[in-house]
């Protein structure tokens, strides 16, 4: 392949990250490549560099190429730009969010968390981390090979009565495992003191709904019960997770001993402090009536997730959301969500955001990351990073005042 069609090749990578298509189909489409370029922009930045400077001496680049390369370059510096200036931005959502008297007792800001976190960008997908130990395939269920969990937490000491995150991971319903998300900000988390579960569960269409969130009930039953014997806290368990994890995370934390959702352990608790849900849907019955919604509902849910459809069971996809099953008692919430999302619409998460504002009695903060796209904390990257600590940042002081009885009761 020739420079000028290398060059044309990054420039519509770069293109697709800046202004990815909205649709259901073609930003289906859009969403790996986009996903990869915006977070991988200074890797990339740096082979556009090295390719144009080679082709220049060995006198390969003629000038069309080269304005595609100082164009793309200049996409890519924006993306880098946009990434970087997620550091300030959630930080002070939270600090806006939370209110002024609450926010005051944040942790001030360190030159750490500002820095760019270069080190982290040669090994970008990199799953270890030397600060972590994790014990895996813990069985919490009997539900076949995927009731199986991991736990994460420091490798260098003992913990007792240590704070609890639990993730669950993405994909659709119908495909993922525990091994695949999250794991930054459980590396971080496990690294500072925490101790952090991932689970797999059952996936659709072999095991439709609702076995996914039954699964992560299960997981919760689990770790109220046996998390001690790992130096956790059962009494402070936070829940996360990306995409359709971060739509099982709300859900969960939304509905705590919903005999529907823990059909044989009705009694077990499943409550949780606070949620942090990652780019979810929660209107799975489309009740907002956004297309997003809808064409998820109709197209993707309902016939491969769900076996019924809408017209059929109106119903269980009620049961489903989110979006309806907001009550005064809902937990904490820290909502983020990637504007430049195409593959969930970024409005299901202002929609769900604004009703929790109206209807919870407690905090709920909102993180809409310019630039985002879908699973942009998959791998180390200057914007999952800076989200990373920020979120820290938040559930330590979240910890801090749930010991104090000021949040999270």
């Amino acid at each position: 392949m020739g420079f000028l069609r290398r060059r044309l090749v990054t420039a519509a990578l770069t293109a697709n990250a800046l202004r990815p298509p909205q649709g259901p189909r073609s930003g289906a489409y859009a969403f790996p490549a986009g996903l990869l370029t915006g977070e991988l922009a200074p890797q990339l930045l740096g082979l556009t560099v090295a390719d144009t400077v080679i082709s220049v001496l060995r006198r390969k680049a003629g000038w069309p190429g080269l304005a595609v390369a100082a164009a793309t370059s200049y996409g890519l510096v924006r993306l880098i730009r946009a990434s970087r200036g997620v550091r300030v931005l959630v930080d002070d959502v939270v600090t806006h969010d939370l209110g002024e008297q609450l926010a005051a007792e944040l942790d001030p800001v360190t030159p750490e968390e500002l820095a760019t976190p270069w080190h982290q960008l040669v090994t970008p997908f990199r799953r270890s981390d030397p600060r972590v130990r994790v014990d895996r395939d813990l069985r919490y269920s009997d539900a076949g090979g995927r009731g199986l969990l991991d736990i994460y937490r420091p490798a260098d000491r003992e913990l007792t009565n240590a704070p609890v995150l639990v993730q669950v991971h993405g994909g659709g319903w119908v495909l993922g495992s525990k091994n695949e998300q999250g794991i930054p900000l459980m590396n971080q988390l496990a690294a500072h003191g925490w101790v952090c579960v991932a689970a797999n569960y059952r996936l659709a269409p072999r095991d439709p709904w609702p076995a996914q969130i039954i699964d992560v009930k299960r997981t919760l039953a689990w770790v109220k019960e046996h998390i001690a014997d790992y130096g956790g806290d059962p009494s402070y368990v936070v829940i996360t997770g990306g995409s359709a994890g971060g739509h099982l995370a709300a859900l969960a934390a939304l509905t705590p001993g919903d005999p529907t959702f823990q059909p044989g352990f009705e009694d077990a608790d499943t409550s949780v402090r606070a949620a942090v849900p990652h780019y979810g849907v929660y209107d799975i019955a489309a009740s907002s009536g956004l297309r997003s919604a809808l064409w998820i509902r109709d197209n993707f849910f309902g016939p491969k997730v769900m076996k019924h459809t809408w017209q059929e069971t109106p119903e269980v996809f009620e049961q489903a959301s989110p979006l309806l099953r907001i009550t005064p008692d809902a937990p904490d919430f820290l909502v983020i969500h990637g504007a430049g999302d195409s593959l969930v619409s970024v409005e299901q998460a202002r929609v769900f955001v604004e009703r929790l504002r109206a209807v919870s009695r407690n905090t709920v903060v909102y993180a809409e990351l310019p630039g985002a796209q879908h699973a942009f904390d998959l791998f180390a990257s200057i914007r999952s990073a800076h989200v990373v600590r920020a979120i820290e940042r938040y559930l330590t002081w979240h910890h801090r005042h749930w010991q104090a009885g000021l949040v999270g009761q």
